[in-house]
């Protein structure tokens, strides 16, 4: 009979055991003990051999157990490693490619964006150079502009008549075509010149004379005679009156005669209009 008592110490639990045997089991014992005292020695000897082996055997076991163990184990953990590496290094190489495909996304944005300013910027460049241009010829038309208005300030002086970039005076003293050309050239004009219907019109209007002579004569060119205007043009356009230009000899000079054109000998003394351009 075994009994077994705790004790509580200080410094731990002391564990007291009690062994009580009944005299039948002691005898048994030492009966056994007493048959294997009678055993030779042989016996005991080979059976020690055995014992070994069996020891060996089992060890060998356990080491080759061991041994199957971790060649099997060990191979798992590493895989199981790498595979936990492959895994973190994908997760990664995902994180990165994601993270590249973002930052390529914004490197178009800011391209296309850079783009759109660069067509602004052009387009800003393109209409501040056509302002400028503007401004520039503003300027000049502005020039041009303050120039002829100096110049029509002029041609209204000394009692001149303004009429699309051009003065007028009257000649009031009577004169032959020759000297009314003379007087007019002394005051650097020349005798009118009636280039269209609207300045014969003007001459309606604003002209209280009947008879005034006008730059236009009969000359002979290359024998032939031509009606010429002072400044060597041709007469293109022409209001000459009912039965004009006469034929009869020595009327050879333009007279403006109440509302149309007359022929009359240059050397009659008639009024004269001058006329200067304003833009000279």
């Amino acid at each position: 009979m075994i009994r077994t008592d705790y004790q509580e110490r200080n410094d731990g639990v002391e564990m007291i055991v009690d062994i009580y045997e009944s005299i039948d089991s002691v005898r048994e014992h030492n009966i056994i003990t007493d048959k294997n005292a009678h055993q030779p020695l042989e016996h005991k000897g080979s059976e020690c051999v055995r014992n070994r082996s069996h020891r060996s055997v089992l060890v060998c076991l356990v080491v080759l157990c061991v041994l199957l163990t971790a060649v099997i184990v060990l191979p798992v953990l590493i895989y199981t490693n790498i595979t936990e590496e492959r895994d973190q290094l994908l997760t990664k190489y995902t994180n990165i490619i994601e993270e590249r495909d973002q930052l390529l996304t914004k490197y178009t944005n800011i391209t296309e964006e850079r783009d759109q300013l660069l067509t602004k910027y052009t387009n800003i460049t393109q209409e501040r150079d056509q302002l400028l241009t503007n401004n520039t010829n503003l300027i000049t038309q502005n020039t041009k502009l303050t120039q002829e208005n100096n110049r029509m300030l002029e041609c209204l002086k000394d009692g001149w008549i303004y009429y699309q970039f051009s003065k007028y005076v009257i000649i009031s003293e009577r004169k032959n075509w020759s000297e009314s050309r003379r007087y007019c050239r002394e005051r650097g004009a020349d005798l009118i010149i009636i280039n269209n219907k609207e300045e014969q019109d003007f001459l309606v209007r604003f002209l209280n004379e009947d008879s005034l002579w006008i730059g236009l004569s009969e000359r002979d060119v290359e024998g032939e005679w031509k009606w010429k205007w002072v400044d060597n043009s041709t007469l293109n356009m022409s209001f000459w009156g009912s039965g004009e230009p006469s034929s009869s000899q020595g009327e050879d000079c333009a007279l403006y005669n109440s509302r149309e054109w007359n022929t009359y000998p240059c050397n009659t003394n008639f009024h004269s209009i001058c006329e200067k351009s304003c833009l000279e």
